[in-house]
């Protein structure tokens, strides 16, 4: 099976996932306020490590004895070398545009995101997706995509 996507189905889908209760709401916020993806209680990638999917190539949920507080968020890693990494150089590891859902950003929108199936690393960079469909989705046209959401960012960052 052919997944093919369009605007309007991806939007058919997140409402939903939505509506039915399987994700949480899907445009919570119109604008950042400055401050991260807070969608969450509080918790960087709802508790995952953001310095596994760059050291492991994959998600692993953070521990609740190892954490770290940075930009208003409650950090938890796997391990304690990634804590002591992501404490000496957090900027390397956080996820772009504040940890919202790049396609999201991409279309002027501030999505939350599902860590576990929703991620890529591109450009040594940490870029976090509403759900596995939607990284497939951005990834078709990553480039373009990127730029838009790039120009969008700062406008929706305030």
């Amino acid at each position: 099976m052919t997944l093919q996507f369009t605007r309007r189905n991806v939007f058919t889908l997140i409402a939903a996932a939505t509506s039915t209760g399987l994700a949480h709401a899907a445009a919570a916020q119109s604008r950042t306020g400055g401050a991260p993806n807070l969608m969450h209680a509080g918790l960087g990638l709802k508790g995952f490590d953001p310095v596994a999917y760059f050291t492991d190539g994959q998600p692993a949920r953070g521990q609740d004895n190892l954490t770290t507080t940075h930009n208003g968020l409650v950090w938890r890693f796997a391990t304690a070398a990634h804590q002591a990494a992501f404490e000496k150089e957090p900027a390397k590891y956080l996820p772009v545009y504040g940890g919202f859902c790049a396609w999201g950003v991409a279309q002027g929108k501030l999505f939350d995101v599902d860590p576990a199936t929703g991620w890529m690393i591109a450009d040594r960079k940490l870029y976090v997706f509403f759900n596995a469909d939607i990284l497939k989705l951005y990834q078709s046209d990553q480039v373009a995509l990127t730029a838009r959401a790039e120009k969008n960012w700062p406008k929706l960052n305030v």
